[in-house]
Formats: structure tokens, C-alpha cells, sequence
């Protein structure tokens, strides 16, 4: 009776913390999101998406960095989900049992947590400088993949674990090859968990800045990227260039930026909550 009373008291207090912490951090996102509502809501229209950087800072836009940051999403997106949901598929289906795939399992598990700007250096010894691809979105891209390809290679392998064994073994049953199971039954029952964790990692790459600024974006840039090998700047850099200016009205472009760049993260995330719920209703085990 004892230890149960002891073990209801844990669980109340664990509880009260953990509903404290989440009404605080709550409470902290909302003013955050009020301050800068508040400052760069007057400074956010149609000149401010459509024009170029300017040191006159009623002049100054948005609109180079939101192009590099467009190239920057659609090129991450074909290097990371391609090599991240294949490579995903493989260590989970076809990869062998043994003391070698439990040591990838583990170092990938453990690059989900390396700090950005340790990619930021390797992106720049190796797609800059042995590939010599310079300062470009392709060099950019290519190191923000590095970076959300663990997320996506853990998610993958968690999405399929997910899905009932009795799916794979009735397509067996029914005489479907290993490829067939997996691209007929498999995935697209795991497809909604995949897509969300994709586009949340994709909404961490739109929001990285110190990899890039160590890879060689630019934080001047008088003009849209037009290839995968211009020089370029992105929404977090140019926001940080604002910040960084001692003129109070930078202070507010600089707000203004925030709130697309937010605008941005939580439609992506919004996405990722309708596909999860829309193929969990019409998946049902």
C-alpha cells in the first residue's frame, strides 16, 4: 500500500511538472510571438516580399533571401528524401542482423544530435573545397541534407516498424516479392508517418543558419539565384544581417522577416499534421 501510495505521488508530481513546463514554454512562445507581431506587422506588404536588400531600410526586402530559401528547400528536398527514405528501407528490410548494422543503427541515431555547425565545416572541407563547388545553393543544399538525412533514415525505419507484421506476411502468403510487400503494402501504409517526419526535418533545414554562413552563403545578395550554382543567402541570415544593424527600423524589417519565416515553419507543420491525420483515417489496421 505503501510503495502504491509512493507511486501515485511520483506520477502527481512528474504530471504537475510536466503540465508547468509545457503552460510556461506556452506562455514564453506567445509573447515572443506577440513582441513581434507587434513590431513588424506595420513593415510587412507586398514592397517588402518584392524588394531587393538596400542599406536604406525602408527600401530593404526580402525578396533574394526568400528565392535562396525556396532553392534551398526544393534541392534539400530531392537530395535528403531521396537518400534518406531509400537508405531508410534498407537498413530496416534488407540490411543483414550483425554487430555492423547495430553499430550504423547507433552512429546514426547519434548524428540526429550533432550540433548544425559541425555539418556547416564538413560541408565546407568537403562540397566546397574537394568538390569545389565554392559558396553555391548546390554546396548549401547538399550540407543541409547531411543534416536532416538521420532524422529521415530514423524516421523511415520507425514508420515501417510501425506497420503490422500480418501486412507483410498476408502479401507473402499471397505470393508478392520482398520489393512488392515492401512499395505495395509497406510504404504506403507508412507513408503518413514518413511524409510528417520529412517535412518537420525540412522545417528545421528553412530555419539554419550557421551551416550555411559556414558553407559560404552570403549575407549580401542585390539578386535572385537563378541556377544551383549562384551565390545565394536564405530568410535566417538575412534576418540575423538585420539584427545586427544598429538602426531601429532594421530592428523592424528584421520582425517582419520573422513573421514569414514563422509563417513559413508552422505551414509546413500544419501539412504535416493534415497528412498524418488523413492517412491514419484511411489506413486502418
Amino acid at each position: 500500500m505503501n510503495n502504491t501510495k509512493k507511486n501515485r505521488l511520483k506520477d502527481s508530481v512528474f504530471k504537475y511538472y510536466g503540465i508547468m513546463s509545457t503552460f510556461i514554454g506556452l506562455i514564453m512562445l506567445a509573447v515572443f510571438i506577440i513582441i513581434i507581431l507587434q513590431t513588424g506587422l506595420s513593415r510587412l506588404n507586398l514592397d517588402f516580399i518584392t524588394s531587393l536588400p538596400s542599406r536604406f531600410p525602408e527600401r530593404a526586402g526580402i525578396y533574394t533571401a526568400l528565392m535562396g530559401t525556396a532553392w534551398m528547400l526544393m534541392l534539400t528536398i530531392i537530395f535528403s528524401v531521396t537518400l534518406g527514405v531509400s537508405a531508410g528501407i534498407y537498413l530496416e528490410e534488407y540490411a543483414k542482423k550483425g554487430l555492423f548494422s547495430r553499430l550504423l543503427e547507433i552512429n546514426i541515431s547519434n548524428l540526429v544530435g550533432v550540433p548544425s555547425v559541425i555539418y556547416g565545416i564538413l560541408g565546407l572541407a568537403f562540397f566546397n573545397r574537394a568538390l569545389g563547388l565554392g559558396g553555391s545553393l548546390l554546396a548549401g543544399s547538399l550540407t543541409l541534407s547531411l543534416l536532416i538525412i538521420p532524422v529521415i533514415i530514423v524516421t523511415t525505419r520507425e514508420s515501417l516498424k510501425a506497420v503490422p507484421k500480418t501486412i507483410k506476411e498476408a502479401a507473402y502468403a499471397l505470393g508478392a516479392t520482398k520489393w512488392q510487400t515492401i512499395s505495395r503494402q509497406q510504404l504506403p501504409a507508412a507513408s503518413g508517418s514518413i511524409v510528417t517526419g520529412v517535412i518537420l526535418a525540412l522545417a528545421r533545414a528553412i530555419g539554419e543558419a550557421a551551416p550555411l554562413i559556414v558553407v559560404g552563403a552570403l549575407v549580401y545578395v542585390p539578386f535572385a539565384p537563378q541556377s544551383p550554382l549562384d551565390d545565394y543567402t536564405v530568410l535566417p541570415i538575412q534576418i540575423f544581417n538585420w539584427t545586427s544593424r544598429p538602426q531601429a527600423d532594421f530592428q523592424v524589417n528584421a520582425s517582419a522577416g520573422i513573421i514569414v519565416l514563422l509563417f513559413i515553419t508552422f505551414l509546413m507543420n500544419g501539412v504535416s499534421i493534415y497528412l498524418r491525420n488523413k492517412w491514419q483515417k484511411k489506413v486502418k489496421w
